[in-house]
């Protein structure tokens, strides 16, 4: 078998899970955390996966403490072969949604779309206590032709 058909294995832990403070200051210790699990992963994450997943921990992070209302959420990281889950639990049963972006700065708008056009898919599930949200973020980009 040669190398480029041999299985994909992980050595780092194939899941991080963090319970956060609904607080603003979350969201830095949050893309932190990501950063170092991306980081130790086996075989290594690409440049623009690891940005993509740190951006998209960043806004759903962002998301549950800014429309949420809760005391705390829960960001889960799931490292397969072929993709890296970003979950966000909260404690708000309202679904989010796309708004019109706020160009003047100060009122956001442009998070939702965002995580929407970087994952390959996300899902959304109400839960008893609120509701998951999952990104799925590709490890490799498209193949060349």
């Amino acid at each position: 078998m040669s190398t480029a058909e041999a299985p994909r294995t992980m050595t780092a832990s194939p899941v991080l899970e963090l319970q956060l403070d609904c607080r603003s200051e979350a969201v830095g210790p949050a893309r932190h955390l990501a950063a170092g699990f991306l980081e130790q992963m086996e075989p290594a994450t690409e440049k623009e996966t690891r940005e993509a997943v740190i951006l998209v921990v960043s806004e759903l992070v962002t998301n549950a403490v800014r429309h949420a209302g809760g005391k705390t959420c829960t960001l889960r990281l799931r490292a397969g072969p072929e993709s890296v889950v970003v979950d966000v639990d909260d404690a708000s049963p309202v679904l989010p949604r796309p708004r019109t972006p706020d160009v003047s700065g100060e009122g956001g708008g442009f998070g939702w779309s965002m995580v929407c056009r970087i994952a390959s898919s996300v899902e959304i599930r109400k839960e008893p206590a609120g509701k998951t949200v999952t990104a799925v973020i590709p490890r490799r980009g498209p193949a060349a032709p």
